[in-house]
């Protein structure tokens, strides 16, 4: 299985979202393959209150069955963050985008595959307030299967 093998496998874990997003879009369109895992725990800057409050803001753009549609799971929260930093109405950008697969949690198929992070991208790096990915699902509507 060749497409097993060029495939990266990314965990999210502790990673910033909009840092962590960029440096995959731009090693999506050099044309590898990427896989996001443990996307529910990514995190974004800020205080708590009022990145939740952002999002239950941009919730309120939109007509329910005219779009924009927006994501409230953790894995489509991550996709459409990445989405937003390739050019996805041109081919190459359409392309990339078929290339990136996102999972809540750590799916069972990767188990015994190589992992890797983005160390230069680590929450570590952070002196302010952040949020997961997970806490804003959560806020705007999102309800984990297990609880």
């Amino acid at each position: 299985m060749k497409m097993v093998e060029d495939e990266t496998i990314i965990d999210a874990n502790g990673l910033i979202l909009g840092r962590m997003a960029s440096i995959v879009a731009k090693r999506l369109l050099n044309g590898e393959k990427i896989i996001i895992v443990n996307a529910e725990k990514a995190v974004i800057s800020g205080k708590r209150r009022s990145v939740i409050e952002e999002a239950k803001d941009f919730l309120k753009i939109g007509y329910p069955s005219m779009g924009p549609y927006h994501p409230r799971r953790p894995d489509e929260i991550v996709r459409r963050t990445v989405r937003g930093m390739l050019p996805r109405k041109k081919p190459k950008g359409q392309q990339a985008y078929k290339r990136l697969r996102v999972y809540i949690g750590f799916p069972e198929e990767m188990m015994g595959r190589e992992i890797e992070t983005i160390p230069e991208v680590d929450v570590t790096r952070l002196r302010c307030p952040y949020i997961k990915v997970s806490d804003i699902a959560q806020a705007i509507g999102w309800s984990p299967v297990g609880e």
